[in-house]
């Protein structure tokens, strides 16, 4: 094939970006400052060595695993790439320190701790094994905690994104955050699934980015194909947070594309808060039956395929997922597409349409 001259302003867009994200990359130790979301039974050992190893970030899912689970999944991971990657953990588990111990033992770079604001103590026991320690602020205040309390970079996650989800937009948490942060890196995430939208955050002071859904239908993704095939069907509406019926009895708020489980899911709460309204369940009684009704769904859609009856956890960025493709590809086609948007600067300016005549008073 012969050469191609580059576009117009190609080479100074991809110098910009190269520019605009340098802290993030730097931070993570990589080419591309794109995290990859952290997805339970998704985000395993074949799906973040594929991202490290396209120069992006590659993130563990560690979800429930106990710590001899999570050392065979970092092993397995390095034996698979020899890229930096990180560890994603819940701070709720039962198992914390351990878990991050198994972590500073492999000398795993950056351990991300999610799914609640980690303490201090937490946040020092990973810098003291000598790794990074990332945590998710979902609003200004605790993104100011966490700093004090020692956190080395912040990701910042709007309502778009999937799974569990807070009340804000990523485009409201960026204009909040962004401008007001400068002491550690931030990485934004929730709903990104183009180029476009990453360059527009990095030009708004942000790092980098983390993307959860738009990996999912990749190659090297371990997701039944089934569930992929519901994720490339699927449009940004379809991907809906899960809906409480009473206040009473509050229901996380998850976001999942509807299928028959979701629908049932209502049906299961009118039931059981009528149970306890008629005196046959206490309040603990009715709350538990209501949250363990998607006990094990996410893994009966993700590795068994049942998508009708697990939880299809999706990005309204689900839209933009249209064919299955390998990693390599898709950051690629991001990186191109950031390129292409950060470039608009350096084109010609158009000429300046000629003002219109006022029209004359009667």
């Amino acid at each position: 094939m012969d050469w191609m001259p580059p576009k117009p302003g190609a080479d100074a867009a991809r110098a910009r970006l190269d520019r605009l994200w340098q802290r993030g990359r730097e931070f993570l130790g990589v080419r591309y400052a794109i995290m990859g979301g952290a997805m339970t039974w998704v985000s395993e050992r074949t799906l973040v060595a594929a991202i490290s190893n396209a120069d992006g970030f590659g993130v563990l899912a560690s979800g429930a695993m106990k710590p001899a689970e999570l050392e065979a999944e970092i092993e397995a991971t390095f034996a698979r790439t020899a890229k930096p990657f990180g560890v994603n953990i819940i701070t709720l588990h039962p198992q914390l320190s351990e878990l991050i111990d198994v972590c500073g033992r492999h000398r795993v770079s950056h351990v991300v701790l999610a799914g609640g604001v980690p303490t201090q103590a937490a946040i020092a026991r990973i810098k003291d094994h000598g790794a990074k320690a990332i945590g998710f602020a979902p609003a200004p205040v605790i993104a100011k905690k966490l700093i004090r309390n020692g956190i080395d970079a912040l990701v910042i996650e709007g309502m778009e994104a999937g799974g569990h989800i807070g009340p804000v937009a990523t485009g409201v948490l960026a204009q909040e955050i962004l401008p007001a942060i400068d002491e550690v890196p931030v990485f934004v995430a929730g709903g990104i699934g183009r180029g476009d939208a990453i360059a527009l955050y990095l030009e708004m002071g942000a790092a980098g980015c983390q993307l959860g859904t738009r990996f999912v239908c990749a190659t090297e993704s371990i997701a039944h194909p089934a569930f992929k095939k519901a994720f490339i069907r699927a449009a940004a509406r379809d991907a809906v947070p899960s809906v409480q019926i009473d206040p009473d009895f509050p229901v996380i708020p998850v976001r999942a594309l509807t299928n028959a489980a979701t629908k049932r899911f209502i049906e299961t709460q009118l039931e059981v808060i009528a149970r306890f309204r008629r005196g046959e369940l206490s309040q603990n009684e009715a709350q538990l039956a209501i949250e363990h009704y998607w006990a094990g769904a996410l893994r009966r859609a993700v590795v068994e395929g049942d998508v009708e009856n697990g939880s299809l956890m999706a990005g309204q960025s689900v839209g933009m997922v249209t064919h299955e493709q390998p990693v390599a590809a898709i950051i690629a086609e991001l990186i191109d597409q950031a390129v292409t948007t950060l470039g608009r600067q350096f084109a010609e300016p158009l000429t300046a349409a000629a003002p219109r005549p006022r029209r004359a008073r009667a």
